[in-house]
């Protein structure tokens, strides 16, 4: 019998460095080690909010992927049926972005552990028992190799047991080109029951624009994330479609909401606006991602739901390092509109 509140995600641990502060790269002299990854930091969150979280991964069996396997345990992720092997675990270098210098990222993920994993490292049949919930996102086909047909077969036998599916587009320009990701990510999107994005990755990949609108303008209205998700929805049969509304001010400050599209009722629901000031960016998309899926893994209403998930992200953007480690409390109070920072003694 599955677990409505077990999850599998499936995707690449990577080791991040950064510099201290707001140094460039070209700069550093001090390093900042974390560990991240997308479908990592999904799992994080959560497990954080109190579900039963499996990520499905690959690393090396050496002290550094074991360093990764201990950190992610260490905020309540399952790792027991990750695969192990291979030489190097993948890394990434950020550079933070300030005022109107934006935020840089180097990736070193060839031949990483998890670019060259094989269909023989994973039992999709045994991860998926009792599973309720499966993610990936569009980076772990980027990644090459293997890892397209792989996720094509976690998506059939995850559709086979009934498991639900979301995954998120998260289109990576430096990993793949528009072409390649095009063409696996419609392989994949026919097993898609959640779709999570925003609108200019669905514009590059599959060539759908607001109809009303430019997408800059379609941020700060209602018809355009409407209109985005109806064309998806009639495209490839999703069951939610969830949009986040991002206009970059600066590296610094950017507004921030998102929208949750339901394909029976054919309604749009949109959370309340927020004025971030960035502390860390990276790991905010998959903070309302692991929003999404938690409102409706709970049962959460529409406006609730898309409210959990943009406060959720709004929290992650104030913390450093990749993972959102806000309390399903936190958000909720931020919800209720207590977002002065005050010191709470």
């Amino acid at each position: 019998m599955s677990d409505t509140k077990r999850v599998i995600t499936f995707g690449e641990v990577l080791l991040r460095f950064n510099p201290t502060g707001y140094e460039r790269l070209l700069q550093a002299s001090d390093w900042k080690a974390s560990y991240s990854g997308a479908e990592a930091n999904v799992a994080v969150s959560l497990a954080n909010f109190g579900l039963d979280v499996f990520l499905i991964t690959k690393v090396p069996s050496h002290d550094i992927g074991q360093c990764a396997v201990n950190w992610l345990r260490h905020y309540g992720v399952h790792m027991s049926k990750a695969a192990r092997g291979g030489d190097r675990l993948g890394i990434y270098f950020i550079e933070k972005g300030a005022s109107q210098r934006p935020s840089k990222v180097i990736y070193d993920r060839k031949d990483s552990a998890f670019s060259l994993a094989e269909p023989k490292d994973y039992d999709w049949d045994d991860i998926f028992d009792k599973a309720g919930w499966f993610h990936f996102t569009g980076i772990s086909p980027a990644v090459g190799g293997n890892l397209p047909a792989i996720c094509l077969e976690a998506c059939r036998v995850a559709k086979s047991k009934g498991v639900k599916i979301s995954c998120d587009l998260n289109f990576r320009r430096k990993l793949w080109d528009t072409e390649a990701a095009r063409k696996t990510m419609l392989e994949l999107m026919p097993y898609v029951d959640v779709f999570i994005s925003n609108m200019s990755d669905v514009c590059e990949l599959f060539g759908i624009v607001p109809e009303c609108c430019d997408i800059e303008t379609a941020i700060l209205n209602k018809e355009g994330p409407m209109s985005v998700s109806r064309q998806l929805v009639e495209k490839f049969g999703f069951d939610k479609v969830a949009l986040t509304l991002r206009k970059s001010i600066s590296a610094d400050v950017n507004d921030w909401g998102g929208m949750l599209y339901d394909s029976k009722s054919k309604e749009g629901t949109f959370s309340p606006r927020y004025s971030i000031q960035m502390i860390d960016r990276v790991g905010g998309g998959d903070a309302f991602g692991a929003g999404i899926i938690y409102s409706l893994i709970t049962g959460m209403s529409a406006q609730e739901g898309i409210d959990f998930a943009v406060a959720s992200s709004c929290l992650k953007h104030t913390i450093e390092n990749d993972f959102n480690l806000a309390s399903v409390e936190e958000v909720k109070s931020l919800m209720k509109g207590n977002g002065s920072g005050r010191v709470q003694r």
